[in-house]
C-alpha cells in the first residue's frame, strides 16, 4: 500500500461510510462482519486526481449536460480517477454558463464513477496569438460583469488566464478570494509579468510548455518562472507527444514531485477509435491517439489517461512508482487546496482509492467507499 507518503506492506483501510477510518500496518486485523475487498497481489493507493480534462470517452464538458459529466466519470474511474475538474474551453458567457451551472449540478450527485470537485474555467481570458485549440473568436480580456456570473455558484476551483492582458489581472485576487486557483496557460507573459501575477495570488502553470513562449536564457518567461517559483504548481501532460521524455525530466527535477501535477487535458476522443471528433466547436483530427486541429494542426488537447500518464513520468524520469504517485493524487490535490478531503489514504479523508496490478493497470476503483469500478481479477468482497 502506497498513502502515498508511506509505504505498507502489508497494510489495511477501514473505511466508514464516505470517509477513511483507519489506516493500519500489518496483517489486517480480525474486522468481524465487516465486508471485506481481499487486495493481496495488488497494489492499493489513493485515487487519481484529474484537475485538467474538458472531456472523454465521446462526451466533453461544454456539453452540459449531466449525461456528459457521468459518462466522462464513469470513464474515468476505470483509469483510476476518483475526483476531477471539468474543464472549459474559450466561448459565448451563455455556453460558458451552461457548463458551469451543470457541473453544480452534478457535484452532489453519484454519477457512478468519478467525483466532479468543480470546474475548471480555461479562457476565455487568454492571449490570442498564444491560444493553441482554443477557438479564437471567444477569447477576450476578464470583464467584472462577465465573470462575476461565473463564479455565482460557487464551484469554481481553478481558472486559466493570461496574465500579461491588464484587464484579466483583477481577476486573479477576485478568484483566489473565493477559493478558486489561478493558473497561467495560453500566455505571452514575461517573467517578470507572471511574478507579479504570483504576488496577486497565481499559483499555477497549466500544461506547462504547452502555450506559452519557449524558453530563452535571456528572456524565461513563463516556463522559466514556472521551473523556478516555488509557489507555482506545474502541471504538466505526460503523453510524450507535448513534451519530450527529457523535458519532462527537466520539469520534474526542476520542480520536485510536489510541485509537478500530472494531467490529462483530455479530449471527447480519449478512449475511442482514431477519427474525427469536435473541440469547442472546431474539428479535431485523432490519428494514432494525437488529437490535433483540422485544419491548422495544433495540437488539440490529448486522449492521454492519468493511469498512462503516472506510467510515462516513470518511463521517462526513471523515478519508481512510489516516488511520482504523489504527482497524480496528493500535488494536484494540494494545488486546488482540498489536500485535507482527497489524494491521500488517512483517516478523515474520502474513502478514495485505487488497485493497481504488477503492471500498473487499474483493477479496482472506489469512490466515497463505493466499488464503481471492478475487473474481473479482483475477487468479490467476503465477510470477514
Amino acid at each position: 500500500m502506497l498513502t502515498p507518503w508511506r509505504v505498507l506492506d502489508p497494510g489495511t483501510v477501514v473505511v466508514e461510510g464516505d470517509r477513511i477510518a483507519a489506516v493500519l500496518e500489518g496483517p489486517a486485523p480480525d474486522l468481524g462482519e465487516a465486508e471485506q475487498i481481499h487486495a493481496a497481489g495488488f497494489l492499493v493507493v489513493p485515487g487519481f486526481v484529474d484537475i485538467h480534462i474538458h472531456g472523454a470517452a465521446g462526451h466533453d464538458t461544454m456539453d452540459a449536460t449531466p449525461e456528459a459529466l457521468g459518462g466522462m466519470a464513469r470513464f474515468l474511474a476505470r483509469h483510476g480517477v476518483t475526483s476531477f475538474l471539468p474543464t472549459t474551453v474559450a466561448a459565448k458567457t451563455e455556453d460558458i454558463l451552461a457548463a458551469v451551472a451543470n457541473v453544480a449540478a452534478c457535484q452532489n450527485r453519484d454519477l457512478g464513477g468519478a467525483r466532479v470537485l468543480g470546474i475548471h474555467l480555461e479562457g476565455p481570458y487568454l492571449n490570442p496569438h498564444w491560444r493553441g485549440a482554443q477557438p479564437l473568436e471567444h477569447i477576450r480580456p476578464a470583464a467584472s460583469g462577465e465573470y462575476e456570473q461565473f463564479f455565482a455558484w460557487g464551484n469554481v476551483r481553478l481558472v486559466t488566464l493570461a496574465p500579461e492582458v491588464p484587464e484579466n489581472r483583477a481577476l486573479i485576487p477576485y478568484a483566489v478570494e473565493r477559493g478558486a486557483a489561478v493558473a497561467v496557460g495560453h500566455s505571452a507573459a514575461t517573467y517578470e509579468e507572471v511574478m507579479e501575477a504570483v504576488s496577486l495570488g497565481l499559483s499555477q502553470a497549466s500544461h506547462t510548455f504547452n502555450g506559452m513562449v519557449p524558453l530563452h536564457h535571456r528572456q524565461p518567461g513563463a516556463v522559466g518562472a514556472a521551473l523556478t517559483c516555488e509557489g507555482i504548481f506545474a502541471q504538466v501532460i505526460v503523453d510524450l507527444v507535448h513534451i519530450h521524455p527529457a523535458v519532462v525530466r527537466l520539469l520534474v527535477q526542476a520542480k520536485g514531485v510536489r510541485r509537478t501535477v500530472l494531467v490529462s487535458d483530455a479530449m471527447r476522443a480519449a478512449g475511442l477509435p482514431d477519427g474525427s471528433y469536435d473541440l469547442g466547436g472546431q474539428w479535431v483530427r485523432v490519428r494514432e491517439g494525437v488529437a490535433r486541429l483540422d485544419p491548422g494542426g495544433s495540437l488539440a488537447g490529448s486522449t492521454l489517461t492519468l493511469d498512462r500518464a503516472l506510467a510515462n513520468v516513470v518511463a521517462a524520469t526513471g523515478l519508481p512508482l512510489e516516488e511520482a504517485l504523489p504527482m497524480a493524487t496528493a500535488v494536484p490535490a494540494a494545488s486546488i487546496g482540498l489536500e485535507e478531503s482527497l489524494g491521500t489514504l488517512e483517516p478523515g479523508r474520502w474513502a478514495d482509492l485505487v488497485l493497481l496490478d504488477e503492471a500498473g493497470h487499474v483493477q479496482l476503483t472506489m469512490v466515497g467507499g463505493k466499488v464503481v469500478y471492478r475487473s474481473d481479477k479482483v475477487p468479490a468482497p467476503g465477510a470477514a
